[in-house]
C-alpha cells in the first residue's frame, strides 16, 4: 500500500472503530479525491461523482458503472491497491451498487439506504505531509496565474474579460476555477461577491479566485489600482490586520483545543480595533481550507475543532477592500502558500506583537 493510502487507512481505522462501522464510502468529488487522489467527475454540475471510493478496514474499493470502470482503473486510482466493482449502467444506481458490495453497518457521504452519514470534513483534517506538498504546488500555481493576469490589467478591461483570462490561465495548468470574482472600482465597493459583468474595471479592481486541483482548494485575492481612491490604502491595511489576527488566533486556539468560534471572537475584536465594528456583518470571514473551499467558516456559533497543520483562508472585507490568501498554519509557524515572491508585500503584525506575516500590497499600475 502506498504512503498516501496508508495514512488514510490509519485515520479511517480509528473512525470505523469509534463509530462501530464496517465500512465507509465517499462519492462527493472532493472526498473521493481526498481518499484516493483521483477524479470521479464527469458532470461538473453534479454533487455526486460517477464512482464511490470505500474502505472496509482491510481494503480500498471503488464502485462505478461499466462506462467508467476501465478509465478510472487506468487513469484515476492506484489500481494495485484498489479493488474495482462495476455494475451495468442500465441496472440500478451508484447507491444500490455500493449497498450490494459493502459490508454493514456502513456510512457514506451520499444517500445510501440504510447507511449512516459520515462527517467527511473532520476526517480530512489535519493535512498530511503528502497533502501539504501537493497544496504548496497548487497554491504556487494559483498565485502565479492570478498575478500574471493582474499584471496585464488595463482600466478598459471588462470584468468578464479578466475572469475569462483567469479561467483560461488556470485551466492550462490543470486547475479548475469554481470561483472567479472580478470587481471593478464601482462594483467592488457595492458588492462583497463581485461576480464579473461586462462593466469596465475602471480605477481599480479586486480579483479573487478559489481554484481546485486533485481535490485541494486554494483561495487568494489581489488588488490592482490605476487611479486608486484615497481611502483604498487605509481600508486595505485594515483588512490585512484582521486577516493576520485571525491567523494568529488560529494557531493559538489550535494549541488550546478551542473552536472556530474562538477564532471568530478575535476577528470581531479586530474589526472593533480598526474602527470598522459592523463590517464583519457584510461578508463571511473564511476559515479552514484544504479538500474544500472552506472546511468550516469562522462564525459566532461555529463549533468546529481547529486543527494544525491545516490550510486557512480568511477573507476579511472592508467596503471596497479585501485581503485573502491560503496559509498553512502549524504549531509554531504560518506559511503563505498562495505566493510567488514577486508581488509587493508588507509585513503585518498581530495585536500581541508575537505573530507577523507578509501580506500582499495593492499593485499600482500607471495607466497607458
Amino acid at each position: 500500500m502506498n504512503e498516501r493510502l496508508a495514512s488514510r487507512a490509519e485515520r479511517l481505522d480509528v473512525y470505523l472503530e469509534k463509530q462501530d462501522l464496517e465500512a465507509v464510502w465517499f462519492a462527493r468529488p472532493n472526498a473521493f479525491a481526498w481518499l484516493l487522489g483521483g477524479d470521479n467527475v464527469v458532470d461538473r454540475d453534479a454533487e455526486i461523482g460517477v464512482a464511490a471510493a470505500g474502505y472496509d478496514g482491510d481494503e480500498f474499493h471503488v464502485v462505478t458503472d461499466n462506462i467508467e470502470a476501465t478509465r478510472l482503473l487506468h487513469e484515476e486510482v492506484p489500481h494495485e491497491d484498489v479493488r474495482i466493482h462495476q455494475f451495468q449502467w442500465y441496472e440500478g444506481s451508484l447507491a444500490s451498487a455500493v449497498a450490494t458490495v459493502s459490508p454493514t453497518p456502513a456510512a457514506a457521504d451520499f444517500d445510501v439506504p440504510g447507511f449512516d452519514d459520515v462527517a467527511a470534513s473532520e476526517l480530512r483534517q489535519p493535512l498530511t505531509e503528502d497533502d501539504i506538498e501537493a497544496y504548496r504546488d497548487l497554491c504556487r500555481d494559483v498565485a502565479d496565474a492570478v498575478e500574471r493576469v493582474c499584471h496585464e490589467l488595463h482600466p478598459d478591461d471588462t470584468e468578464h474579460e479578466v475572469a475569462s483570462g483567469l479561467r483560461v490561465t488556470l485551466h492550462a495548468m490543470g486547475i479548475e476555477t469554481p470561483v472567479a470574482l472580478v470587481g471593478g472600482a464601482r462594483r467592488a465597493q457595492k458588492y462583497r461577491h463581485y461576480t464579473p459583468t461586462r462593466e469596465q474595471i475602471g480605477d481599480y479592481a479586486l480579483v479573487s479566485v478559489t481554484a481546485q486541483r486533485d481535490g485541494l482548494y486554494a483561495s487568494c485575492t489581489r488588488t490592482v489600482a490605476f487611479d486608486a481612491p484615497e481611502w483604498l490604502e487605509t481600508r486595505h491595511g485594515k483588512a490585512m490586520r484582521v486577516e493576520v489576527n485571525a491567523l494568529a488566533a488560529t494557531q493559538r486556539v489550535a494549541a488550546e483545543g478551542g473552536t472556530a468560534a474562538d477564532v471568530f471572537d478575535t476577528i470581531r475584536d479586530t474589526y472593533d480595533a480598526v474602527g470598522e465594528s459592523d463590517e464583519w456583518l457584510n461578508h463571511h470571514q473564511g476559515g479552514a481550507a484544504g479538500f474544500a473551499g472552506r472546511e468550516w467558516f469562522a462564525r459566532p456559533d461555529a463549533d468546529a475543532d481547529v486543527h494544525v497543520p491545516m490550510g486557512y483562508a480568511y477573507n476579511p472585507t472592508i467596503e471596497g477592500a479585501k485581503s485573502e490568501d491560503t496559509v498553512l498554519v502549524t504549531e509554531d509557524d504560518a506559511e503563505v502558500l498562495t505566493t510567488t515572491g514577486s508581488w509587493p508585500t508588507r509585513t503585518v503584525t498581530d495585536a500581541t506583537g508575537s505573530f507577523e506575516l507578509d501580506r500582499p500590497e495593492i499593485l499600482h499600475i500607471e495607466p497607458e
